[in-house]
């Protein structure tokens, strides 16, 4: 049997408020080229196919879509749902999509009963565990903590009972949506930790023929049985340098025999670049990014103006300029004497955290910005206001 393991895909999600769904369509026809291409048996998608759990409508067409075509394809389909997805919205339907070769398992009530598909070897029983939430499992499983590694071994206790009863040559496939020890998370995963503790040993998925992971955008190996396929297109610049793909996994009578990376397709390329503002905009060898979404971060002394118009003209899709955080003062600043005014107080905090005096510039730009906002005692002495007897209005 062959395997194609894929998961979060978040369909509807945006990059930096750019559409992603034309990207995320471009990754579906990927897929069918691959099934029909490699002679895939199985799509497995481990959890997250939406990026919300009240999905965008031209997100759900998609979704739609892609199992119309992947079910009308060679293969079948088995998904789980995520901690992105609302497993009663993603679950709706499933037992009719059963009928058309799509598995969607969402019900943390149908865990230890697999779907079992056939070659010519036997059974391959492939249990889709949907993400489980500890905190709605504590009483319920009566749980000894509230942990995902209680609920995620419990849900094992349960496939292994399945499997115990089965003939001996039957091959096992699990789907799981967790964080798993040994791996490395990006900056695009949503937090799921429980009481501060969200990682999984390894050893919960011990004796299973291949276990597909989800959760984690990047692709990691655990151990040959024990994979990540990650993301299929990047969600965040932390994942710039991450190949972005599936893993077409073979089974044979005796179990896993192999696993085989398949890259994805890269609509557009990421690039972090840093440097002074005239570095970034003069430097010949950054031609090869002039067509990348851009993380730029100016290292300038002080911070230039217009210095995103001016990116944009050479890196017209620059989505993130940032700069790096000042060395901080930990010295705690001295309190402002008695009749320091407001204006004057705004010019020694940002000598404070900047460590450079303000500009003429942003003198002025701060005095206009306390004037919109409030009085300042230091314009009375300028102008002889009367408030200034009475101490003014704060």
């Amino acid at each position: 049997m062959r395997i194609l393991h894929t998961s979060d895909w978040h369909l509807g999600r945006s990059f930096h408020r750019e559409d992603l769904l034309g990207h995320q369509g471009a990754f579906v026809d990927h897929l069918l080229e691959v099934v029909a291409q490699e002679g895939v048996d199985v799509v497995v998608v481990s959890g997250d196919v939406y990026d919300r759990a009240l999905p965008h409508v031209d997100a759900v067409a998609l979704a739609d879509d892609t199992f119309a075509r992947l079910a009308a394809s060679r293969a079948r389909v088995v998904v789980s749902s995520g901690n992105h997805d609302s497993a009663r919205r993603l679950g709706f339907g499933s037992r009719l999509m059963d009928a058309a070769g799509v598995f969607v398992r969402t019900d943390a009530s149908s865990v230890g009963t697999p779907v079992v598909l056939a070659d010519r070897h036997g059974d391959v029983a492939i249990h889709a565990l949907p993400y489980l939430d500890p905190s709605a499992l504590l009483e319920p499983w009566g749980l000894a903590r509230r942990s995902h590694e209680a609920a995620l071994s419990e849900a094992m206790t349960r496939v292994r009972a399945d499997l115990a009863a089965r003939p001996t040559t039957t091959r096992s496939v699990v789907l799981a949506h967790a964080f798993v020890a040994g791996a490395t998370p990006s900056e695009s995963e949503r937090d799921i930790s429980v009481g501060g503790v969200s990682r999984v040993a390894t050893s919960v998925f011990d004796g299973i023929d291949y276990t597909a992971l989800g959760h984690l955008h990047g692709p990691h190996v655990l151990d040959e049985r024990l994979r990540y396929s990650g993301s299929p297109l990047a969600y965040s610049f932390s994942e710039a340098d991450q190949v972005k793909g599936s893993w077409l996994v073979d089974l044979d009578a005796a179990g896993f025999a192999s696993a085989t990376w398949i890259d994805a397709p890269v609509p557009r390329r990421l690039a972090r670049l840093s440097g002074t503002l005239e570095q970034l905009l003069g430097d010949p060898a950054l031609a090869a990014h002039e067509g990348d979404w851009v993380q730029a971060t100016l290292t300038d002394e002080r911070r230039p103006l217009r210095a995103m118009e001016l990116l944009r003209r050479r890196f017209p899709h620059t989505l993130v300029l940032q700069f790096p955080a000042p060395a901080p003062d930990v010295r705690t600043p001295p309190r402002p004497a008695a009749g320091t005014s407001d204006h004057a107080i705004a010019i020694d905090f940002v000598r404070h955290v900047r460590g450079s005096t303000a500009t003429p510039q942003e003198s002025t730009l701060l005095r206009e910005a306390i004037d919109a906002c409030c009085h300042d005692p230091d314009q009375d002495v300028l102008v002889g206001s009367p408030n200034r007897a009475t101490g003014g209005a704060r």
